[in-house]
């Protein structure tokens, strides 16, 4: 266990919505290990053994791999959430590979440990169930949105989901992956990009992208980024600062009768 852990747990927000009790059970079992841009955590049909807590600006990517050769985004997941089987028993098959997008480190817990702290701890249990809800709803709306919206659309609904992670308008990602994770050839999200640039939205610069009006390009995406935003607020009551960063988590209890956070 990391000698700062507790600094540490503040940098993922499922961490630190635990109550202190729940903290303490999980904290011994907590390893730091860094990723670079483009590691996986784990490749499909792998078996999940261990679960990783991004921390601060580490973002990664859940992609499904097409026979053709292409890779499409499902979810997008960064410090507010968990990345393996949260909620199921553990050392089951990945069906996705996990790649990391923009790096930083995680801290990893063995699954089967965490199982056997879930099975004693309540809270730390309904806060997995209750993101892993959120988890889902991020990719059914993944879904209806690559089926139904534009590029355009689609390519302003990430970029809002990568700033409410980073909380900063200078995005690092490049062509080459914004298209990977939208499922379009590069050529395609480049017009789009060219557009939204075109607009006044965004400015493109080389191995990232600027957002110059976060209200523009939330009056341009799709509605499926407030959608998702929706659900994280109802199920995970998420805190939103007044630019649009995700900063704190405040699940219920089982009986919803309060907020489950550490105190």
């Amino acid at each position: 266990m990391p000698a700062d852990i507790d600094v540490l747990l503040s940098g993922n927000l499922l961490l630190s919505a635990l109550r202190l009790p729940d903290q303490a059970l999980i904290k011994p079992h907590l390893e730091l290990k860094p990723y670079a841009r483009g590691e996986a955590l784990f490749e499909a049909g792998e078996d999940v053994s261990s679960i990783s807590f991004p921390l601060g600006p580490c973002v990664a990517a859940l992609v499904i791999g097409l026979r053709e050769g292409r890779a499409v985004e499902t979810a997008t997941v960064g410090h507010e959430g968990a990345i393996g089987g949260v909620v199921s028993q553990g050392s089951l098959p990945a069906f996705s590979r996990a790649v990391v997008q923009v790096p930083g480190s995680v801290l990893r817990i063995e699954a089967a440990v965490l199982q056997k702290i879930k099975q004693t701890s309540p809270g730390l249990r309904n806060l997995l169930t209750r993101y892993s809800d959120c988890l889902l709803a991020q990719v059914l709306q993944s879904v209806a949105c690559n089926a139904s919206h534009t590029i355009e659309a689609r390519c302003a609904r990430w970029l809002l989901s990568l700033q409410d992670r980073l909380g900063t308008e200078v995005l690092p990602i490049t062509h080459e992956v914004l298209a990977e994770l939208l499922g379009v050839q590069r050529s395609y999200l480049s017009r789009a990009l060219r557009t939204l640039q075109q607009q006044g939205l965004i400015h493109v610069r080389r191995g990232r992208i600027i957002i110059v009006s976060r209200a523009a390009v939330e009056a341009s995406a799709c509605e499926c980024h407030g959608a998702v935003k929706r659900h994280f607020e109802a199920v995970l009551g998420a805190v939103y600062n007044a630019s649009g960063t995700l900063v704190s988590l405040r699940a219920r209890t089982p009986d919803g009768s309060r907020v489950c956070e550490a105190v």
